[in-house]
């Protein structure tokens, strides 16, 4: 490695690494105070001797050591993870990464529905007015209902047609990707500049010669950034899609089952293990966005 790479390299980790690491370690220093406040008043009253003297270090590590703590701490929630992850089968109900299986599941089948249905809405509103005054107003409204609220209604209608596991909650899990997806490519598609469309049009383009070789490829930035957040909230609608179901499988029943039994580390836990689930599905599709901008740049 040379000593510029080195530098380049280096200084990169200033620039992109060093802010997201000290926001961590802050994070973590906040979260430790929030559980020693939260969890001191119930140590002293179950856990604290009541006829000897103690010390703060003695609650602090009463509150740090809990059974079933109002909020547990990191290194409650890492040793949670690690032994879910290492000491159960994959198969196992047990390990967290097969409830991440099912739980990214629905959300992949979600989102792969969501962007189809975002892209056809979006197309159709673009080349027809009608559409555009028809359709806009009822797609931006039906984000005004909350997902809660419609979850159980979709689910039994699903299930009274004969649809059951994968289908209601990929179907929740669309209600949530396909609004970001249309409502950014309506905006990428009537970006070109009218000089480009009247060009295309000198040649006798057709429409769709026009939304090929011109408005789908100037929509391709607005595109990424909004699989990203489409990704991320169907993943939040496949969660919240296990939860009336009372389903054995999935993030969503694991945080149910955990609020059933106040097992507080185990609901941490499975929050933990969501958030990685969503950065790791967010920075998949940033993965694929950068091989496509580039193949585009370089065409």
């Amino acid at each position: 490695m040379t000593e510029n790479t080195w530098r380049h390299r280096v200084a990169r980790f200033h620039q992109q690494g060093l802010p997201v690491a000290v926001m961590l370690v802050l994070l973590i220093v906040i979260w430790y105070l929030a559980a020693w406040a939260l969890n001191a008043p119930g140590a002293i009253e179950r856990v604290m001797p009541q006829d000897a003297p103690w010390t703060w270090q003695n609650l602090f590590s009463a509150t740090m050591e809990m059974q079933r703590p109002l909020m547990p701490a990191p290194h409650q929630v890492a040793i949670d993870l690690w032994s879910s992850l290492i000491d159960w089968p994959l198969d196992s109900p047990r390990n967290l990464l097969f409830h991440v299986a099912v739980t990214a599941e629905s959300t992949l089948w979600g989102f792969v529905m969501g962007t189809l249905l975002g892209l056809l809405l979006s197309v159709a509103i673009v080349h027809s007015r009608t559409l555009d005054r028809a359709l806009l107003p009822w797609i931006v409204a039906s984000q005004t209902v909350p997902v809660l609220a419609i979850a159980p209604i979709v689910l039994v209608i699903l299930g009274s047609l004969g649809f059951a596991g994968v289908a209601p909650k990929a179907v929740i899990a669309m209600y949530l990707c396909f609004f970001p997806v249309t409502v950014a490519i309506v905006q990428g598609l009537r970006s070109p500049q009218r000089i480009e469309t009247e060009m295309l049009h000198t040649y006798a383009a057709t429409r769709w010669q026009s939304l090929w070789l011109l408005r789908l490829p100037a929509a391709l930035p607005f595109l990424f950034p909004a699989l990203r957040v489409g990704i991320a909230a169907g993943l939040v609608g496949a969660m919240v899609a296990e939860l009336p179901t009372g389903a054995q499988a999935g993030l969503g029943a694991r945080l149910l089952t955990g609020s059933y039994y106040g097992n507080t580390v185990q609901i941490w836990s499975a929050l933990v293990m969501s958030a990685l689930l969503g950065l790791a599905l967010t920075t998949a599709v940033a993965g694929v966005e950068r091989l496509v901008l580039r193949h585009r740049n370089q065409g």
